[in-house]
């Protein structure tokens, strides 16, 4: 089993990476391989509209001067996708909407390749406006026909300057019990043999 998790965060070692990390620990220590991308800070091109990934059914994007192919190359092989991003003005930033659109656009017109794949979204904020980013990076995963994770809170972590959510203990705990959902929903379809 594999998880990948994108982080759009434009710093590497930032609390969204941090949060992101505090879940994959628990999902790693459940025996599953987890691979983290960073994609914020990098020239990601928005979703062009223009279909060639449903007329070459090449499992691309035609847009090949980025990240995203080989990002969507990941998610087509994982069992788990974990998608997390800062809070801009109540929403996420403008490279994971990149991703999501483009990634989102492929995979459904190459067959509905994310289909059943476990999916969980995860935004920092420093205050408020984190519910509308999960809200919205959700929605790649009920398009995708995915089953989404959550924890006993929202997917949030609360911090500002680079660590702060290092200080957030309901955060990091929401953090850690999604890392134990997605490892137990993995493992639970892998027993059934789905």
């Amino acid at each position: 089993m594999y998880v990948v998790a994108f982080n759009g965060s434009p710093k590497v070692d930032g609390n969204t990476s941090r949060a992101i990390r505090y879940a994959l620990a628990e999902i790693e220590s459940a025996g599953i391989k987890t691979k983290l991308i960073h994609i914020g800070g990098k020239p990601v091109h928005g979703c062009l509209g223009c279909m060639k990934c449903a007329e070459s059914q090449d499992r691309c994007c035609s847009i090949t001067t980025d990240i995203v192919n080989s990002c969507i190359k990941e998610m087509i092989e994982a069992d788990g996708i974990i998608i997390g991003s800062p809070t801009y003005f109540s929403d996420m930033t403008a490279e994971t909407k990149a991703l999501i659109d483009r990634s989102g656009f492929v995979t459904r017109v190459n067959g509905n390749l994310l289909s059943r794949k476990a999916g969980a979204a995860i935004a920092v904020a420093r205050r408020a406006g984190a519910i509308c980013t999960i809200d919205a990076i959700q929605h790649l995963f009920t398009i995708n026909d995915m089953i989404t994770i959550g924890s006993t809170y929202w997917n949030m972590a609360i911090g500002l300057a680079p660590g702060d959510v290092d200080s957030d203990e309901e955060g990091i705990e929401t953090m850690k019990r999604l890392g134990q959902n997605m490892a137990w929903f993995l493992q639970m379809k892998e027993k059934a043999g789905l």
